[in-house]
């Protein structure tokens, strides 16, 4: 039988790996494209020039996946898991901060297409490359440029923000 000693030490190791992983737990980031959906322009690569005419696309990143309507419709591929490889927070020249994004994908099928996904995301706009490729060589490259639905943020007419003020200087009065 156990002592009392040997057991509260069982329970207190039970209780500080449980607290450990707990935190572990809430300090992982969360997905910084979850739930945002892009409206695609692509246009098809044909010995290295750009075709004429633009495809249309939207993308929906969800849970560590995408979905792209254009590649599920022409090529059967559903939600295909990406990667963040590139994730970097940096101050523009305006002094705001930007958060840039470097995102890879790919998945085969069981004819041996496989589609390769390489896209830049900074704020709200996406660009950069699918490539589609049978028994490894390229049957289709697409360069693709994007904004999110939504898009970049309008600039409120009725409400502008105060303009700039020397470090102290009082707001403006409003005249009533």
């Amino acid at each position: 039988m156990m002592s009392f000693k040997a057991l509260s030490k069982f329970y207190f190791s039970i209780l500080l790996v449980s607290i450990s992983f707990f935190g572990l737990a809430q300090t992982k980031e969360k997905d910084p494209l979850n739930k945002r959906v892009f409206n695609m322009s692509l246009s098809e690569m044909k010995d290295g020039v750009a075709q004429k005419k633009l495809l249309k696309d939207v993308m929906e990143f969800k849970n560590g996946k995408l979905y792209s309507d254009l590649l599920n419709e022409k090529f059967g591929y559903k939600w295909i898991k990406y990667r963040i490889e590139k994730d970097s927070i940096f101050t523009d020249s305006t002094d705001t901060e930007v958060r840039y994004l470097e995102i890879e994908a790919s998945a085969t099928d069981e004819t041996n297409q496989t589609v390769m996904i390489s896209l830049k995301q900074l704020e709200w706009d996406l660009d950069g490359t699918y490539k589609i490729t049978k028994n490894d060589k390229l049957k289709k490259h697409f360069e693709v440029t994007g904004r999110e639905k939504g898009g970049k943020p309008k600039k409120d007419k009725k409400n502008p923000p105060d303009k700039m003020r020397m470090e102290g200087e009082e707001p403006p009065q409003k005249k009533e």
